[in-house]
C-alpha cells in the first residue's frame, strides 16, 4: 500500500494538470501580416483575414435544458450593462437644464402676454373715453382717428385682451 501512494499522488497530479489544461485548448491561433504565428485566448485583430486564422476555440457542448435555461437567465442578468453613475448624473443634469430652459421660456412668454394685456386694456380705455386719438403715419404725418378707424382699433384691442388676458 505504501508503494501505491506515490503512484496515486502522481496519477492525481496528472489528472489535475490534464483538467487545468482543458481551458488552454480554447485558444486562437493565427498568422499575422509578417507571417509570424500568434496564439492567444483573445480573437485576432480585425485586420487578420479569415484565411490566416489557423485555429479557433471549440464550441462548448450543449447542456441539459434546465441547465441551459438557468445559464441563459444568468447570462441575461450578466449581460445588462452596468449603470455608470457619472453618466447618470450628467443625464440628470441635462434633463434638469432642459426643464429649467422650458420653464424660463414659459415665464418669458407669460410676462410678454401680461404686458400685452396691460397695454391693450390701457388702449381700450383710451378708445372708450371718447377723446380724440391721433396716430402717426409712416411718413411722420399726424392722423386723427375717425369713427371707422376707432371701431377697428377697439376690435383689435379687444382681440388682444381676449387672447392675452387669461
Amino acid at each position: 500500500m505504501i508503494a501505491s501512494r506515490p503512484l496515486f499522488a502522481t496519477l492525481l497530479c496528472g489528472a489535475l494538470v490534464a483538467g487545468l489544461s482543458a481551458p488552454a485548448s480554447a485558444q486562437w491561433k493565427w498568422r499575422d501580416k509578417d507571417g509570424r504565428i500568434t496564439v492567444s485566448d483573445l480573437p485576432p485583430p480585425r485586420d487578420v483575414q479569415t484565411k490566416d486564422i489557423l485555429q479557433r476555440p471549440e464550441a462548448p457542448a450543449p447542456r441539459a435544458p434546465a441547465a441551459a435555461a438557468a445559464a441563459s437567465a444568468a447570462s441575461a442578468v450578466a449581460a445588462r450593462p452596468a449603470v455608470d453613475p457619472e453618466l447618470q448624473a450628467r443625464k440628470k443634469a441635462a434633463e434638469q437644464e432642459q426643464a429649467s430652459r422650458v420653464k424660463a421660456d414659459a415665464d418669458k412668454l407669460a410676462g410678454q402676454k401680461a404686458e400685452n394685456c396691460r397695454a391693450a386694456r390701457a388702449h381700450l380705455a383710451a378708445l372708450d373715453s371718447g377723446q380724440r386719438i391721433a396716430r402717426y403715419k409712416d411718413n411722420g404725418e399726424r392722423e386723427i382717428l375717425d369713427d371707422q378707424q376707432r371701431a377697428a382699433e377697439t376690435r383689435r384691442a379687444r382681440d388682444v385682451i381676449a387672447s392675452d388676458c387669461r
